[in-house]
């Protein structure tokens, strides 16, 4: 028996003899683990950039928007998105947000499109899937007078003029209006032939609407009247012309009129009377043609009647 217990009390010493050496050992190993954990920790790679795309799967003539959320606002103004060869403009929409529009047309191929994201020194590269549409073929048959008609260079001048436009500004708010009550006798994008002859490159750069001559034009959405012309200054395709800058590279042109109620400069509300129904210009009849452009090319406007673009 006391043979037992001296043997067990050996043992006893001993083994917390081994405990103390382990919790020894394991405090050194914390200590030398939390030496080296701390510039790791400090070292940790920034967020990526948080990008969101609308329409996540657009058909040719949408409107792309981009919009690019930063974390740190010391590096917000540096923010660019590109497309090909375009680089488009970013526009600050809320504190550290940044939102870029991305124009698409019919003459353009459906397939893969590239998008590349910077800011705060890093760089986000995306691939988005772009549908195809199919557009209407239309046979137009000028009367004589009208066939043939060639822009003057001055109207394409300030055509180009108000085309390049770029307010900071954003001027409209929610879904577009309909600049017209009649029913629309041309969608946009589709293809022509005029007088037997195809136009190449061509298509409807906008929407007709089928309006009584004389009846109420108004403004889709807020903005600045920045092109007024008329037939008597030289505009001989567009006709008697508003043109309206919403901001942010996004515009609008109303093409044909008989009566014009504003000034270039001129502030609008969405809604606002702006003009009248006509027939000048290039056209076989009354009827209100208005085109949507966005940083320069010309878009399907119906998307932005149903849908608010932030």
């Amino acid at each position: 028996m006391t043979t037992e217990y001296h043997a067990s009390d050996s043992g006893k010493k001993l083994l917390d003899q081994v405990m103390l050496a382990i919790k020894a050992n394991l405090g050194a190993t914390s200590v030398v683990l939390g030496i080296f954990a701390l510039p790791i920790a400090l070292a940790a790679p920034a967020k990526a950039l948080q990008v969101q795309v609308n329409p996540q799967t657009p058909k040719l003539g949408d409107t792309i928007s981009v919009v690019v959320n930063l974390d740190n606002p010391a590096n917000g103004s540096n923010v660019t998105v590109a497309s090909g060869n375009e680089t488009y403009l970013a526009y600050e929409i809320a504190p550290n947000q940044y939102r870029a529009l991305i124009p698409t047309t019919p003459l353009e191929k459906a397939g893969t499109k590239a998008i590349r994201v910077s800011g705060e020194g890093q760089v986000q590269n995306l691939s988005i899937q772009i549908r195809d549409r199919k557009f209407p073929i239309q046979r137009i048959n000028l009367p004589p007078g009208k066939a043939g008609v060639n822009a003057t260079e001055y109207e394409l001048k300030r055509a180009a003029q108000f085309k390049a436009v770029r307010t900071p500004e954003k001027f409209w708010d929610g879904p577009f209006l309909a600049p017209n009550k009649g029913r629309v006798s041309t969608i946009y994008g589709v293809r022509r032939y005029y007088n037997g002859k195809f136009a190449n490159d061509y298509y409807h750069r906008g929407v007709d609407y089928a309006g009584a001559a004389g009846s109420p034009v108004v403004a889709p959405a807020g903005g600045r009247v920045t092109l007024v012309g008329r037939v008597s200054q030289g505009f001989r395709v567009h006709g008697n012309v508003v043109g309206i800058d919403h901001g942010q590279g996004v515009a609008s042109i109303f093409m044909h009129l008989s009566r014009i109620n504003v000034k270039e400069g001129d502030f609008v509300k969405p809604g606002q009377l702006i003009g009248a129904v006509g027939s000048t210009g290039a056209s076989t009849g009354p009827h209100l043609h208005w085109g949507l452009y966005v940083n320069g090319k010309s878009v399907d406007p119906v998307s932005w009647r149903y849908q608010a673009i932030k």
